[in-house]
């Protein structure tokens, strides 16, 4: 009991402290008052009732507190992936609107200047004209990224070869991009998923892996879509528990499955290379629309 109180009375006390200890007191307080009440007549029958209702009241407010920071693993896993889409998508906008603009304005005015300038200064204006394009172009590349606004009018396979072919241009990395169906119908959040995990194992296989092959699928299959993602390269460790461990990346692709109600499977062998495999199942209405397409197709 000394132990219990103790904890209880810490200081500074937590919220959750604090009302525990209001509670004890308040129920310290009814109790003694009734002791008070049955042994005196002392004590006027409403200061009791009076305590017992603030002793209630407090009771179901530590209820509803208690109940009411409660929340589920997976609320909150939805929750933090669409503020992460929501900032992507408005720090692409700054950089493509106001950052953009300001760079395509010093570049006209950078031009506008070579024109005037002597001969001598010719070649000094020239490399501040190289400069602002290369940065221009570098900032579009990263509002690209972002937001991949061509997932809308282009689609998922068109996007994801467009952003292989800008991102492995300059590597000597040898990629291959499968798509056996006609990906029509992908619901847009499963469209963004399968980008963004591309994106992200892409990145780590550059930054990571030293490999010299990479192949991308994906596949339309009667219970979703899956991707699959292999490469040759060093290959690493899977963690059981990817974001305790400071897989950070992994641990983005799993919360992205997850949200959808997927799987992610992962195997890797140090040396042999790494392959990854999502499953994209169909939502109710997305596996009508897709059985739909395969038999028109």
């Amino acid at each position: 009991m000394y132990a219990s109180l103790k904890s209880v009375t810490s200081w500074p006390p937590s919220q959750k402290n604090a009302r525990r200890l209001t509670l004890l007191l308040c129920t310290c307080s009814a109790l003694g008052s009734l002791l008070v009440f049955g042994f005196s007549t002392s004590l006027a029958l409403s200061l009791l009732a009076f305590n017992l209702a603030a002793l209630a009241c407090v009771r179901v407010q530590d209820r509803l507190s208690s109940q009411s920071i409660k929340f589920e693993p997976q609320e909150l896993a939805d929750r933090l992936l669409e503020v992460q889409e929501n900032e992507r998508h408005r720090l692409s906008r700054e950089l493509h609107d106001d950052i953009g603009q300001l760079l395509t304005a010093a570049k006209l005015q950078s031009e506008w200047l070579k024109r005037r300038m002597p001969d001598e200064m010719q070649g000094q204006c020239s490399v501040l004209c190289d400069t602002l394009e290369e940065t221009l172009t570098k900032v579009r590349d990263v509002s690209a990224i972002l937001n991949p606004r061509q997932l809308t009018s282009l689609g998922l396979e068109a996007s994801l070869r467009a952003h292989l072919l800008k991102t492995l241009a300059n590597t000597s990395l040898h990629w291959s991009l499968e798509c056996h169906q006609r990906l029509t119908g992908v619901p847009e959040e499963m469209a963004v998923a399968a980008f963004r995990i591309t994106q992200e194992a892409v990145t780590n296989i550059l930054r990571h892996a030293d490999a010299k092959n990479l192949l991308v699928r994906l596949q339309r299959m009667p219970q979703g879509l899956t991707l699959l993602i292999s490469d040759d390269g060093q290959g690493f460790a899977p963690a059981v528990d990817p974001g305790r461990e400071g897989q950070r990346g992994m641990a983005g692709m799993q919360e992205r499955i997850d949200q959808l109600g997927g799987t992610l499977a992962v195997s890797s062998v140090l040396g042999k290379g790494t392959q990854i495999e999502a499953l994209f199942p169909w939502a109710p209405r997305a596996l009508e629309r897709a059985s739909t397409n395969k038999v028109l197709h």
